[in-house]
């Protein structure tokens, strides 16, 4: 299914709050929507194999990297490991690497930048805990939609059926 924001956020403008971060859109995938798991982490791409090596079960894995662009916290490997194991995507607060790799892979990646740093020291981080960035808050549980525009986040899941349908005559 393919979610468009726009019409998503008119029919449940009242539930949605829009994330107003410019995110790049990598992958296969042009959009997402699923479940929230959060995760907070700060260059440090351990926590992030952790996460997407559980199974994603259709999950959006939401990591708050506190919008670093210096260093990298997930790339091409990891990527495919979360597609392997069913994540419907990644929203990252933070940069990426190995985009090329990441676009061959039927996954949705949003994403504040790319990067080749890598980081090489580990960090604190926390998994399902509240975050909140670019105006929004990010629940564990709460569902997540977005496409090449945009990304929302809602306290419950939305027919999303609608804004994928084609304009009428």
């Amino acid at each position: 299914m393919t979610i468009v924001t726009a019409d998503l956020y008119d029919q449940h403008h009242a539930v949605l709050q829009v994330c107003e971060l410019q995110f790049r859109s990598f992958g296969k995938r042009s959009s997402l929507a699923g479940p929230c798991s959060t995760l907070s982490t700060f260059e440090d791409h351990t926590p992030v194999l952790e996460a997407l090596s559980e199974p994603g079960n259709g999950r959006v894995l939401v990591v708050d990297g506190r919008g670093s662009l210096r260093v990298g916290i997930m790339g091409d490997r990891l990527a495919k490991i979360g597609a392997d194991n069913g994540w419907a995507g990644l929203v990252i607060h933070g940069a990426i690497r190995d985009s090329a790799g990441i676009n061959a892979l039927d996954l949705a990646v949003k994403a504040l930048g790319t990067t080749a740093r890598r980081g090489w020291t580990a960090g604190p981080s926390a998994r399902d805990v509240t975050l909140r960035f670019g105006g929004a808050t990010f629940e564990p549980g709460h569902w997540i939609y977005a496409d090449e525009d945009c990304v929302l986040t809602s306290p419950r899941q939305l027919d999303a059926t609608a804004s994928s349908a084609p304009p009428s005559s």
